[in-house]
C-alpha cells in the first residue's frame, strides 16, 4: 500500500442510527489516523430499498423533487423523487404507494391502488427526465400496475367498455387496455425497474399469495387476488403479443409486469443500478482499499445487499474490500469479493444498549479496520 493510500466508503446506512455520510466520516477519522495524508471518497449507498433516492442525491447531486399525488386509496399526499443529473430521475414507489402510508386498518389490496407512482413516473417525465429508474419495494398495492397505466393515460376497460378505476378489485374484471391516449413521452424515455424479488405473477409463488397477506389479504381475498391476476395476465399477453408472467413481474404486487409491459422496462437488483447511476467503478479506480458495510449482515446479504453488491464490483476491479457491519450471523462468513467483516459489537449487550452506542461502537470497529491494515502494511515492508 502507497504511503499515502486512497480509500473509498461505500457504506449502506445502519437503519435508525447511522446513516452512510456518518459511517464515512467515522472511517475518515480512524483511516486519517493510521495513514497521515491519506485521501478518502464517500459514496452514500441503498439497494433499492427505502432511502435510495436520498442515497443517490446525495452521492450524484441533483433535486429533490416534491410532488402532491395520491396515496394508496386515493388521497392526496406529499411526497417526492429524485431528479439527478443528466435527465436521470429515481422514484421509490414506496413514497406513493407504499405500505407505511396506510393505518393498519386501512390496508386492502383490494382498494389500493399504484396511481400515484404512475403520477410520480409522469411528473419526471414532464420535467424532462429520459432515464427513469423505479425502485420496487414496500408497496401497499396488488393491483399489477393498473393504477400506473391509468396515470400514464392507459385506460382499462370492463367486458361492456366501461372505465375502471385500476385497484385490485378490478383485475378479474379488465377485459381490454386501450393505449390510445398513453403519453408519449414514455416512449422516448429508458426505463428501469429496481427489483429484488424473483417472483412470477401468478400462483403460489406469485404477487397475491407471496405478498398479499402482508398488505391485509385474508386466505379468501387472496384468491381473489390470483384469480384476477391470472386475468390480468391473459389482457396484457393479448395486448403486447407476450407473456409477462415472468421472474420479477410479481415485485411490488405486479407493479413490475406494468413497467415490462407498457414502459419496456430493464429489471436490475437495486444495489446494481444505485452502483451503475454513481459511477462507481470510476470511483474504484485508483483506490487502495474500499470499506462497505450494513446494519446487519446474514444469509440475506448475499441476495442483492448493498455490502454483497459493493464487494462484487471491487473484486472486479481487483481492489480489495473489508465491511463494518452492526452484527452478523456465521452464515454471514464468505461473502465473494469481501476480505473481511467486522461487526461494531465488543460486548454482550441488549439490542437497545447497541443502537444508542451505535456511533461509539462503529468508530472502535472503524479503529480496529484501519489500525490492523497499518499493522498489516508494516509487516509487508519487512
Amino acid at each position: 500500500m502507497r504511503s499515502a493510500p486512497r480509500f473509498v466508503f461505500a457504506s449502506d446506512s445502519l437503519k435508525g442510527t447511522l446513516s452512510s455520510a456518518d459511517t464515512a466520516r467515522l472511517l475518515g477519522a480512524a483511516a486519517e489516523r493510521h495513514f497521515p495524508g491519506c485521501s478518502w471518497t464517500a459514496v452514500p449507498m441503498a439497494d433499492g430499498g427505502e432511502g435510495t433516492a436520498d442515497a443517490l442525491l446525495a452521492a450524484c447531486g441533483g433535486e429533490k423533487i416534491r410532488a402532491i399525488v395520491s396515496d394508496p386509496l386515493g388521497r392526496p399526499v406529499e411526497t417526492a423523487y429524485a431528479l439527478l443529473p443528466g435527465g436521470r430521475a429515481v422514484i421509490e414507489m414506496a413514497a406513493a404507494s407504499g405500505l407505511p402510508l396506510l393505518a393498519p386498518e386501512e390496508r386492502d389490496p383490494l382498494a389500493t391502488s399504484t396511481y400515484g407512482t404512475g403520477q410520480l413516473v409522469f411528473d419526471a417525465l414532464s420535467r424532462g427526465a429520459r432515464d427513469v429508474t423505479v425502485a420496487l419495494g414496500g408497496s401497499a398495492t396488488n393491483d399489477g400496475g393498473m393504477g400506473l397505466a391509468r396515470a400514464l393515460g392507459a385506460r382499462l376497460l370492463d367486458a361492456n367498455g366501461r372505465e375502471l378505476a385500476g385497484c385490485g378489485a378490478d383485475l378479474g374484471r379488465v377485459a381490454r387496455v386501450d393505449l390510445s391516449d398513453l403519453s408519449p413521452l414514455t416512449a422516448d424515455a429508458h426505463f428501469t425497474m429496481m427489483c429484488d424479488v424473483d417472483n412470477p405473477l401468478v400462483g403460489p409463488e406469485g404477487a397475491s399469495f407471496v405478498f398479499g397477506p402482508q398488505k391485509g389479504a385474508s386466505p379468501e381475498v387472496v384468491r381473489r387476488l390470483d384469480e384476477g391476476m391470472a386475468n390480468w395476465a391473459r389482457v396484457l399477453e393479448e395486448t403486447f403479443g407476450r407473456s409477462f408472467d415472468v421472474p420479477g413481474a410479481g415485485a411490488a404486487g405486479g407493479l413490475g409486469a406494468a413497467c415490462l409491459a407498457l414502459l419496456g422496462a430493464e429489471s436490475v437488483p437495486g444495489v446494481t443500478r444505485v452502483l451503475e447511476l454513481v459511477g462507481f467503478d470510476a470511483l474504484l479506480a485508483d483506490a487502495d482499499l474500499c470499506v462497505t458495510g450494513e446494519g446487519h449482515a446474514d444469509a440475506q446479504t448475499a441476495r442483492g445487499k448493498v455490502v454483497a453488491g459493493v464487494a462484487a464490483a471491487c473484486e472486479r476491479a481487483e481492489v480489495p474490500c473489508a465491511a463494518v457491519v452492526g452484527g452478523m450471523s456465521a452464515d454471514a462468513a464468505g461473502l465473494p469479493g469481501l476480505a473481511a467483516m467486522v461487526p461494531t459489537a465488543i460486548d454482550a449487550m441488549p439490542l437497545e444498549e447497541a443502537l444508542e452506542r451505535a456511533e461509539e461502537l462503529y468508530a472502535l470497529a472503524a479503529e480496529r479496520l484501519f489500525s490492523l491494515i497499518a499493522l498489516g502494511s508494516e509487516l509487508g515492508k519487512r
